[in-house]
Parts: structure tokens; C-alpha cells; sequence
């Protein structure tokens, strides 16, 4: 019996045996043919970036980037016509000199990453770093511009013309004036931008930070609450009052009661005769701020008489301007068509203790100003052009140099040559032999209003042919007076 089983155990042990050889052996098969295979390449990750701007950005090509240059050349020339110098300052700065400045608005300052050294913020407006720029230098009295992009974290709406990077147009008066005058010729300069533009009827709302705080002490709302408040009513030219009211009773944590008296007076708005009503206010005249703020309203309403615009002046007492530096008026300018509705397009007013919270000797520099949100005004404008079917030019050229034959390239150049010497500005084509029909047909694609022709017949008889691009009428001229006769028919004197 024992002998059977020795024998059936070596037989199993040989089966097991030629089993794990066969499974080898298979395996080692398995393993040929998958060599055998070829090797399927592992999914590369794509190196191509995807392509578009950053939320918030824009790219402007020629026809948008011409628009945009016409409009800050008219804006330059209102500003320079006023007597204003210009200044720059850097894209960035340190984070120090931007924080403590927007109040709620600080949370859309750009932060810039640590480069291991100074901790920088891209600059929020061009408001603080002007006032960081006079107190550094110690300039007590100027009249500047400043025309240059800005950078907010906020939610933008490409369509309202609301960016993430946008340009700002600044005019500022800085020093020690008597009240109003500087307030009213920055509202006139304000005025005079819009006209100027044409971009649409148009308001300028006005009221004054010290009516506004006033008018906080007598509905009783807590000293240390006013800018917090302030930053509430800023909200109301986007919504409603009663979303307001909540967010004041809610978040802000004010009473119903004083936020309903708030509500009685921020909901109010008209010309110079309220500001008289306004003084004859038992609960509001028994704040000292609000009697100032309503005197100097009511200067400010006789300078801008004396100036013509106050049918475009509104005084609305739910204009708030929440950035914590203003200190007396503040303006902002909307645009009144239907279909524009790109929120303020600018806005300002009086700062006076900016400068001196960067001042060693906390020395104060009056300052009043206005900034032109032009981003927006590229948007309505543009919008204009496209619903009236005018387009923009998108270069400045006065003269196309054009061959009717081949083999006069060199003609074609020494003619650009000598108008270019010439200060006119002109060009050609690079192509060596180019049809006659497309260039001219380039001309008038591009608004150019003259051309000179050159042919074979010209060269011989020492004459070019000038052409009016709009009328197609042509006159020969000789080649020798061809820079004095460009010049009579582009009325410019030589």
C-alpha cells in the first residue's frame, strides 16, 4: 500500500512539474509574441498652449486700435488745452503704498508674487501713485495728466466694457486754491471730454463727502460705520434700494429704522434747487459736516452757471464713490441713450489727505481730480461706428506710389524716397511687378486719398501722374515738383 502511494506522489510531483514547464513555457511564448507586437507610444500630453487672453483682456487690432488712439489724442488735446503737464509712473508698486486706500475695493488689487525682495501690487488707478509721486518729490502744486492702463480683480463684462485691464485718463489739480474753482473746471473738463467724443447724451452726477457723512450722523448711524455705509450706498446705481437697505440691515448691521431714513434722503436727486431745500432740513442742517457740504454744493452750483453746463449736472445724493480717500465732492459721469448701459465713464473729486499719508511729516497737498474710464468709451463708440457703417481708418497714409508697367520698382522707390524726405506720409508695394488695378484698388480699401502713377510714358516724358483716389480724376505733373504739388493738394505749406 505504501508503495502505491510513493509511486502516485512521484507521479503527481511529475505532473506539477510538467505543468509549471508548460506554464513557462507559455508564459516565455506570451512574452515573444507580445515583443513581437509593436508597442503602442504613451498618450503625450499636448505642448501646444490653448490660445486666447486672459479673462478680462482684450487684444485691439488696427481698426480697434485706430479708434482708441482717436480717442485719447481728443482727450490729450482737451487736457493740454487746460494747461495740464504729463507725468508716468511705474505699471507697479509697493503693496504698502496701494493697501488701506479702496476700502472694500482693496480685495481687487493685484497682488504680484514674492520675487524675493519687495512685496508689489500692480497699481489699483493712477489716483495713489500720482499721491505717492508728489509726496516723494515734494511737489506742492501741479496740474497733471496721466494717461495709462490700470489692473482690478474684478468680474468683467466684456460687453459693458468692463476689463480687468483697462486704460485710465487722469487730470488732477493739486495745491492750495479757494473752494470750488478747481471742482468746477474739473466738471467742465469732464463736459468738455464727452462733447468732444460725441459718444452720446450725458449727465454728470454730483455730491459731496461731508453732506453724505452728515447726513449719516443725523439718521444715526455709528461714526466707524460711515465708510462701510458709504460703500452700501456706492451700490445703489446698480441695484435696487431695497437690496441695498438689506444688505446695509444684514450685513453691514444697521437698524430698519435708520437704514428707512438713510433711504428717504439717498433716493433723492435734482438741480441747485435742492440744495436749497436741502437747507431748510430740520433733521439734516442739525449736522455741522452736512451745513458745510451743502455751502460749498451751492458754490460749486454758481461756478458751473458761470461755465454754461449746468443743464448737464445732476446733484443725486445716492452718488457715494465708495474708495475711502475722497474727502469734499465727488463726481461721476453716465451716459443717458438707451442701449448704454456701461455704468459711470468717469468720475473724481476731491482728495485731500491722500498725499499725506505718505508725507514723512503727514503734510497734506489739496488735490481734486477726474478719471476718464475710456475703456467703456471704446465700447459705445466702436458700437456707433458699427451701426452707422463708418469705418476707421487704420493708418495715416497720404500717398500710394503706384507702377502701370512692369520694371519700375526703382522709380516707385526713389519717388517714396523723396516724399518721405519730405515728411509725407506715403507707401508702395513690395511686390516687384504689381497689377496696376490692385493697387489702386488698395488705395481705395484704405481711405488713401492720392496716388501717384508711374509708367513707361511718365518716365520718358519726365512727368508723374497724380490721381484723387475718391474723384479717380488724374493730372500729370512734372516729376521734378512732385513733392510741391503733393503738398498744395494736401494743404500743407512746404
Amino acid at each position: 500500500m505504501l508503495k502505491k502511494i510513493l509511486t502516485l506522489s512521484r507521479f503527481s510531483n511529475k505532473v506539477k512539474l510538467h505543468s509549471i514547464h508548460s506554464c513557462q513555457y507559455l508564459y516565455c511564448l506570451n512574452m515573444s509574441d507580445e515583443q513581437d507586437k509593436p508597442r503602442e507610444k504613451p498618450q503625450e500630453k499636448s505642448s501646444k498652449v490653448q490660445l486666447k487672453t486672459p479673462k478680462g483682456t482684450r487684444d485691439y487690432g488696427p481698426e480697434h486700435t485706430a479708434i482708441r488712439n482717436d480717442v485719447l489724442g481728443r482727450i490729450t488735446e482737451v487736457f493740454k488745452r487746460h494747461g495740464a503737464v504729463n507725468i508716468d509712473t511705474p505699471i507697479f508698486e509697493l503693496k504698502d503704498v496701494l493697501t488701506g486706500k479702496y476700502g472694500e475695493d482693496s480685495k481687487l488689487i493685484y497682488d504680484l508674487a514674492d520675487q524675493g525682495g519687495e512685496s508689489l501690487s500692480l497699481r489699483y488707478d493712477l489716483t495713489v501713485p500720482f499721491a505717492r509721486y508728489l509726496a516723494m518729490n515734494k511737489i506742492t502744486n501741479i496740474k497733471r495728466y496721466q494717461i495709462a492702463k490700470v489692473y482690478r480683480r474684478d468680474n468683467p463684462s466684456i460687453t459693458r466694457g468692463r476689463y480687468r485691464e483697462f486704460y485710465q485718463c487722469d487730470y488732477d489739480i493739486a495745491g492750495q486754491y479757494d473752494e470750488m474753482i478747481p471742482e468746477a473746471e474739473c466738471v467742465f473738463v469732464a463736459a468738455e471730454i464727452m462733447k468732444t467724443l460725441d459718444a452720446g447724451n450725458f449727465k454728470v452726477k454730483v455730491n459731496h463727502r461731508l453732506l453724505l457723512d452728515g447726513l449719516f450722523e443725523s439718521c444715526g448711524v455709528p461714526t466707524e460705520k460711515f465708510r462701510t455705509i458709504c460703500s452700501s450706498v456706492d451700490k445703489l446705481d446698480k441695484s435696487p434700494w431695497e437690496e441695498v437697505k438689506n444688505e446695509m440691515i444684514n450685513e453691514k448691521g444697521l437698524s430698519e429704522e435708520v437704514a428707512d431714513k438713510i433711504g428717504t434722503y439717498v433716493q433723492m436727486n435734482g438741480t441747485d434747487e435742492l440744495v436749497t431745500a436741502l437747507f431748510k432740513d430740520d433733521v439734516l442742517t442739525k449736522s455741522t459736516m452736512a451745513v458745510q457740504g451743502l455751502e460749498s454744493m451751492k458754490l460749486f452750483f454758481e461756478y458751473i452757471k458761470v461755465f454754461g453746463i449746468e443743464d448737464l449736472v445732476s446733484f443725486d445724493l445716492s452718488l457715494a464713490r465708495g474708495l475711502d480717500y475722497y474727502t469734499g465732492i465727488i463726481y461721476e459721469v453716465v451716459l443717458l441713450d438707451k442701449g448704454q448701459s456701461v455704468g459711470s465713464v468717469a468720475g473724481g473729486g476731491r482728495y485731500d489727505n491722500l498725499v499725506g499719508m505718505f508725507h514723512p511729516k503727514n503734510k497734506t497737498i489739496p488735490c481734486v481730480g477726474i478719471s476718464i474710464g475710456v475703456e467703456r468709451l471704446f465700447t459705445v463708440i466702436e458700437a456707433k461706428l458699427a451701426k452707422e457703417k463708418q469705418k476707421m481708418r487704420t493708418t495715416e497714409v497720404q500717398v500710394f506710389v503706384a507702377a502701370a508697367q512692369k520694371n519700375l520698382v526703382e522709380h516707385r522707390m526713389t519717388a517714396c524716397k523723396d516724399l518721405w524726405n519730405a515728411g509725407i506720409k506715403t507707401e508702395h508695394s513690395y511686390k516687384k511687378n504689381p497689377k496696376l488695378l490692385v493697387q489702386l484698388q488698395h488705395c481705395e480699401e484704405n481711405a488713401i486719398p492720392w496716388a501717384v502713377i508711374i509708367g513707361e510714358e511718365e518716365v520718358a516724358k519726365g512727368v508723374v501722374k497724380l490721381r484723387n483716389v475718391t474723384t479717380r480724376q488724374e493730372e500729370e505733373v512734372k516729376r521734378e515738383d512732385l513733392v510741391e504739388e503733393v503738398f498744395k493738394r494736401l494743404n500743407i505749406k512746404n
